[in-house]
């Protein structure tokens, strides 16, 4: 199995790969309903917090959200997000991650590469209006998930529809309390700390199967619109986890690790209940939020209509 899933649960799981916009979903957004929620509901005897599993990249008609969501947004006295949305809104956020992402060490892009996939990528490019020299001076993880929003973008995905961005926005109609657990810097430390053979396997991926991508990530978003876990833990997690195993480590381990005391801290306020949206990746599997909370003796329980099993008669 290609280790392109792995490239596109990386680019999920991250809320600092998209830019952040202020458009606002259309009226088209009421034609598709029926989401079923990634949704959960920790308590202990006298506080909630609700962990809600993004999709960053999203679509006008995805909306509205579900009935659950709305339900554990109003019941919230104050939302926690991957990283704050005054930190997302910074005009810099865009030339923090540019410098993070390029080489300091004389390095560049052709000396990381094979032969054979310089002259792919080249030619990839080259199909594309543009040139291997613009992207020459950046390391593969910033390449890789620039060309993943590229295809995300052409697909009709977008970061203003994605979830965070939208409950960001109710939260400041509601004059919600914001924040975040970590800062722009930590996330682009995360990606960049990533094993660089692992960062040209999965360009290489992309550049040996671009229409793969795109069935991928339309089957992500599908599992994720049917609240799949399953499904949706066996494309992203599992498989990053047997094809990437460094970089889910860092991506996705570390930073539930140390998120972890920050929820278990919003429990402590007994009269503020939390909604915290991350990427959904976070919240699945053995390593996910989920799990390790209810391996701390908390009660952890879905939120979640369409999965409740029908009553016997």
């Amino acid at each position: 199995m290609s280790v392109l899933k792995s490239l596109l649960a990386i680019a999920l799981a991250l809320a600092v790969t998209v830019v952040p916009v202020s458009a606002e979903p259309t009226a088209a957004a009421a034609k598709r309903t029926g989401t079923v929620p990634l949704l959960w509901k920790v308590s202990d005897a006298d506080s909630t917090v609700y962990l809600l599993g993004s999709f960053h990249l999203l679509k006008a008609d995805d909306y509205p959200l579900p009935r659950e969501v709305e339900a554990a947004f109003a019941d919230a006295e104050r939302v926690v997000f991957e990283i704050s949305p005054a930190d997302l809104a910074d005009p810099a956020i865009a030339q923090q991650a540019v410098a993070a992402a390029r080489y300091t060490d004389g390095r560049s892009l052709s000396d990381e590469l094979p032969p054979q996939l310089r002259e792919q990528f080249s030619r990839m490019l080259a199909a594309r209006g543009m040139s291997a020299a613009q992207f020459d001076a950046f390391e593969p993880w910033f390449v890789n998930l620039t060309l993943v929003m590229g295809l995300a973008n052409a697909m009709g995905f977008s970061a203003e529809h994605g979830l965070d961005q939208h409950v960001m926005r109710k939260a400041a109609e509601a004059g919600k309390p914001v924040s975040g657990l970590e800062t722009v810097t930590e996330q682009m430390r995360a990606l960049d700390s990533t094993p660089m053979n692992e960062q040209v396997g999965a360009l290489a991926d992309f550049v040996g199967k671009p229409a793969e991508t795109r069935v991928m990530l339309g089957q992500l978003h599908d599992a994720w619109r049917r609240g799949d876990v399953t499904t949706l833990d066996r494309l992203t997690r599992a498989e990053m986890q047997r094809e990437t195993p460094q970089s889910y480590r860092i991506i996705n381990v570390e930073r539930n690790r140390a998120w972890l005391p920050q929820v278990r801290k919003m429990l402590a306020h007994r009269q503020d209940d939390a909604l915290v949206v991350v990427g959904a990746m976070h919240l699945l599997g053995p390593d996910g939020l989920v799990e390790q909370l209810r391996k701390q003796g908390l009660r952890v329980e879905r939120v979640c209509d369409a999965c409740k099993k029908p009553t016997r008669r």
